[in-house]
């Protein structure tokens, strides 16, 4: 297993930099960018804006004089009119004056030590700002992760022993409509019903904590903790929760049906010790297969809209933010952490599938 782990390293350094070199390459095609922004809030003659963007150290004068009544060459669209020594200060400022193999180069160089530079437009270290959200992130995908699974697994065992009972079926119903129903539209109706909206008004509807959260004991710091997630964990567990229950479920009548099951039975081996003993090693397989991109999908993407409706101001939307607004350093920052993390989550995936079955060796197979 040692040697298999090693060569997993080894292979995750060429995966990382074809990720990022493709996501780099796709962003030099695309329309628009900072300097386009600049120029873009320029043109309405915003001097505010401009004073914003240069981080402040503009001068009045530098910012008037950037409208000049000579044409300008840069290339960029809107420029027209702008001096061009101020476009070619603006190149620099954001980095755009080097070669785009160089940029690339340098990038690449300041990422394998965790240096993801500034922000263009928020004044602030990228690592800054994710350690600044990163609770909320960590908060919605971990717990969501957790009781999702918790209450799925054991749900669609249940249905899978129960196949064709009444049981099975009303709660078949149940799972089809949760799935039916979009996240964000679960969360409206739960904010409507219980965040003040047109009947009770129970659950708080921002944040993670209360204003007086530093002045509360340990236990109502737990469970003021709990309060503000209640309604967002409700809203995001619902599809994955459908989701898990039917995969689950699947899996294990997939191994009920088997002939190792019926042979176990007919020696007289009690049915939870045939389920516990034998099926559920091989069922779980494909459930633990799935858990990385759950898990990942809960902690960044995932939950975009939820933080969004909730106001809770993690990852999701700083990454939504940052593209829209074209900060690259946040963009790709960001996208670097979470396919490293990625990387290492399937990773420690195909360990656990040794934990769970010995008989799988991933020393004996190619990576």
């Amino acid at each position: 297993m040692a040697a298999y782990i090693v060569r997993r390293l080894a292979l995750m350094i060429p995966t990382l930099l074809g990720i990022m070199l493709l996501s780099f390459a796709i962003v030099q095609f695309a329309p628009g960018g900072p300097v386009e922004k600049v120029i873009g809030e320029l043109r309405g003659m915003s001097a505010g804006a401009t004073d914003r963007i240069s981080g402040g150290s503009a001068s009045g004068d530098f910012a008037n004089n950037a409208v000049s009544s000579e044409g300008s060459d840069s290339g960029y669209r809107g420029a027209q009119g702008l001096d061009p020594e101020f476009i070619a200060e603006l190149e620099a400022q954001f980095g755009f004056d080097k070669p785009v193999h160089e940029r690339f180069l340098l990038m690449i160089g300041n990422y394998l030590t965790f240096d993801f530079g500034e922000s263009y437009f928020r004044d602030r270290t990228v690592i800054d700002l994710i350690v600044e959200k990163l609770p909320v992130s960590i908060s919605l995908g971990l717990w969501m992760t957790l009781i999702s699974y918790a209450i799925s697994i054991p749900l669609g065992i249940r249905k899978a022993v129960k196949d064709g009972s009444t049981f099975d079926i009303w709660t078949s119903g149940i799972i089809i409509v949760a799935y039916a129903i979009p996240g964000f539209l679960f969360a409206i109706l739960l904010i409507v019903l219980f965040a003040g909206g047109s009947f009770f008004n129970i659950f708080p509807l921002s944040g993670l904590t209360s204003d007086n959260w530093d002045q509360l004991s340990l236990v109502g710091k737990v469970l003021d903790y709990f309060w503000h997630l209640t309604l967002p964990l409700l809203a995001l567990s619902l599809s994955a929760f459908a989701t898990l229950t039917l995969l689950t479920k699947n899996s294990f009548l997939e191994e009920i049906r088997k002939q190792y099951v019926l042979t176990a039975k007919m020696k007289g081996l009690g049915e939870s010790r045939v389920l516990y003993g034998h099926v559920f090693r091989n069922a779980m397989l494909i459930i633990i297969a799935g858990f990385p991109g759950a898990f990942i999908g809960a902690f960044f993407t995932g939950s975009l809209l939820i933080e969004t409706i909730f106001n809770l101001d993690g990852l999701g939307l700083l990454g939504f933010e940052a593209i829209i607004n074209r900060d690259y350093p946040i963009v790709f920052g960001t996208l670097y952490i979470f396919s490293l993390m990625a990387l290492l989550v399937n990773l420690l995936t195909d360990i656990t599938y040794t934990l769970v079955d010995p008989r799988i060796d991933f020393e004996s197979r190619e990576v």
